[in-house]
């Protein structure tokens, strides 16, 4: 097996309808077949492998098809209800792949054409164009039988065609597919130590391989210094380049300072492709040892450019935050670390950011990089950059780990507005909620998150509950 082991992600389709129809029914079993085409030729677009078995109509079928279905290792089906179907013929199929499944209940059309239909002269083919919009008759049959055999299911009702809200749910459901399968081949590095005393940030690491999958690999501070004492003259200047060109660098930096900053960045390339990591966790006060302590005071930079180029970074050892920025960068979200900095009433927003590094993609503008003469709380002094997230829409995402040993993901909807922000060298911005400042705090305090979380682009809760129905987690909505 290559050590780079990834499959791309497949999503199974089939359609059903009822055998003894084709006979009684001229032309019913290829227009249905026809439709089973449409859906499939949608879901090509959507950037998945789609295994497409056609139209089931006998349990015979329905027990190949179920064995097709699990030989293929697809991750998510959907059915589609095209007429009247026995539930016989969708049991073997679901029960064997045992993988989440979307019920399509999809009708050709708005409504069946009342007065054409009832001049037609032949009751025969009176009733086989009934049924080719009977989608709807089944799926309490389905559905009675997926609850009764601990079977979770998930529904989309509407037309096949000019329905672009179909579609959209179709496409959401395809995307956190895509980021659960992210998820589960996910490389998560954990290097140093929680920060001594932050009982909240605390976790579990067997509980996350068991929920989103994924690879923890335990790294040492040891191995990145080691590291760096490799880096060339070359390496070095490339760096500085891609620091100026990625940030606006400000006049007070010292040179040493970006040198140093510089040489993390490069070991922590080195580091990344060396474990083939996909995010990273990380804290250590690198007290006692100077090389260590040399190390992880100039890592802001480097780790904000991997958040940049998809390996989100978070500081301060926060696994739960490490896994949700992870989510909100696989969503295309971006997914910058941050936490509640103080509340403006006056203007009725929540400052928030955080010390370390950011998501230099979904920033408002060049992120500014200063020198801090101290890091707040933390040993030493350096490079720090400083930013605020895009003004627009954005979702807060924390990952809760709960009383009950479960992991559950809360997430608000707000705007990132304009206005003055505390020019710390931090990341830093204001966020507007439809509930308020104190109605979103309270609501947020209420379901006990760490007090770290990830905020990216965009209002994804939609695709963030999908993504949690498929994981079968809890999920939450503040507002």
């Amino acid at each position: 097996m290559e050590e780079n082991f990834k499959p791309v992600l497949k999503v199974g389709l089939f359609g059903i309808g009822l055998q003894a129809y084709w006979e009684q029914f001229e032309g019913l079993e290829q227009r249905l077949k026809g439709y089973v085409d449409v859906v499939a030729g949608r879901l090509q677009t959507y950037g998945a492998e789609i295994v497409n078995l056609g139209l089931v109509d006998t349990p015979e079928k329905a027990y190949a098809s179920g064995s097709r279905f699990r030989r293929e290792e697809v991750d998510l089906i959907f059915l589609y209800v095209t007429t009247y179907a026995l539930s016989s013929t969708v049991l073997p199929v679901v029960n064997r792949a045992k993988v989440p499944v979307i019920v399509l209940n999809l009708a050709p059309e708005a409504a069946i054409d009342y007065t054409t239909f009832n001049r037609m002269d032949n009751r025969i083919a009176m009733t086989g164009e009934w049924l080719a919009y009977c989608s709807a008759c089944p799926v309490p049959e389905i559905a009675s039988v997926f609850n009764r055999s601990n079977i979770p299911f998930y529904q989309i009702t509407g037309m096949l065609y000019n329905d672009p809200e179909v579609w959209k749910e179709v496409q959401e459901w395809i995307e956190a597919a895509k980021v659960a399968h992210t998820m589960y081949y996910n490389r998560l590095g954990v290097m140093g130590s929680y920060y001594n005393g932050m009982l909240d940030i605390y976790s579990n690491l067997t509980l996350h391989c068991a929920t989103f999958g994924g690879h923890i690999e335990i790294l040492e501070v040891d191995e990145l210094s080691g590291l760096r004492e490799n880096v060339t003259d070359a390496e070095v200047e490339a760096k500085i380049n891609a620091f100026n060109e990625r940030f606006d660098v400000q006049q007070d930096c010292p040179e040493y300072e970006l040198k140093r900053a510089a040489i993390t960045a490069v070991a922590l390339d080195k580091l990344v492709e060396r474990h083939r990591l996909g995010s990273i966790a990380y804290f250590h006060k690198g007290t006692g040892n100077a090389e260590n302590l040399d190390t992880m005071t100039s890592v802001i930079l480097g780790n904000s450019l991997l958040t940049a180029s998809g390996i989100p970074v978070a500081g301060e050892y926060e696994v739960k935050n490490a896994q949700a920025m992870k989510i909100m960068d696989s969503f295309g979200a971006g997914g910058s670390f941050t936490e509640y900095y103080a509340m403006d009433f006056n203007e009725n927003v929540v400052l928030m950011g955080h010390d370390g590094p950011c998501h230099p993609a979904i920033a408002e503008g060049k992120i500014k990089v200063k020198p801090l003469q101290v890091y707040h709380g933390k040993v030493g002094s350096g490079l720090s950059v400083e930013m605020s997230v895009k003004h627009g829409p954005v979702t807060l995402l924390s990952v809760v780990e709960t009383v009950d040993g479960k992991l559950q993901l809360l997430t608000a909807e707000a705007e990132s507005v304009p206005g003055p922000i505390l020019e710390i060298g931090n990341t830093n911005s204001r966020y507007k909620f439809p509930i308020g400042a104190k109605g979103f705090v309270e609501n947020w305090n209420s379901y006990g998150p760490a007090h770290h979380c990830a905020v990216g682009k965009g209002h994804i809760a939609s695709k963030i509950e999908k993504l949690a129905k498929l994981l079968g987690i809890q999920f939450i909505k503040v507002c």
